[in-house]
């Protein structure tokens, strides 16, 4: 039950978009969550975000919302967040945050290059200094290329763009739990702030 965390960064990306750097952390798993698996983080990143007075967006598939509604469960969170895109399919990743169509079709949905493009065009539609993008396989199903917990979370801010790999376990709403928790954790992160 090992997860593995990925760093791309916006240089991995200019040389091939294939350099990823893996980072040997913990497990992550559905049981080392706080009560609600992720509220201190959004508290944290709500309270940030206000006090800098910074946007941010989200770009979201297979989370499907989460992460927005995890941000707005927070009191506040209106004056940090405006809009937030739900692009569950390919044509929505196009068609509202400008993810290229020959990325798709050569990358997948599933992989770095797309959860970077729907970082950087979900910041550039929604005029957001930070977004958060996640892509991914919740499950159940998956295949060997693509299993149930593989998830590659995005986070642009200040011209810069990363994107991590995760192979979460449990149920499909388990990984999309930890999914939003470790997005809430990257955006604080790229803040500069402990997560």
């Amino acid at each position: 039950m090992n997860h593995l965390a990925d760093t791309v960064t916006e240089n991995s990306f200019s040389k091939g978009m294939d350099n990823i750097s893996t980072d040997n952390t913990d497990n992550i798993s559905a049981d080392n969550t706080d009560d609600t698996g992720y509220s201190s983080a959004a508290e944290r990143l709500v309270a940030v975000l206000r006090e800098r007075r910074l946007l941010i967006t989200t770009v979201e598939s297979c989370t499907g919302g989460g992460i927005a509604s995890g941000i707005i469960d927070v009191p506040g969170a209106s004056d940090v967040l405006k809009e937030a895109f739900i692009t569950y399919c390919d044509e929505a990743k196009h068609r509202l945050v400008g993810v290229k169509k020959k990325t798709l079709r050569k990358y997948t949905a599933v992989s770095p290059q797309v959860c970077r493009q729907m970082a950087k065009g979900g910041a550039r539609t929604a005029k957001a200094d930070l977004c958060l993008s996640a892509t991914g396989v919740a499950g159940p199903g998956g295949t060997e290329e693509f299993p149930a917990g593989l998830v590659y979370l995005g986070c642009c801010f200040d011209g810069r763009c990363e994107v991590r790999k995760y192979n979460f376990t449990g149920s499909r709403n388990e990984v999309r739990r930890q999914a939003v928790r470790e997005s809430l954790n990257l955006a604080l992160s790229c803040l500069g702030v402990a997560p």
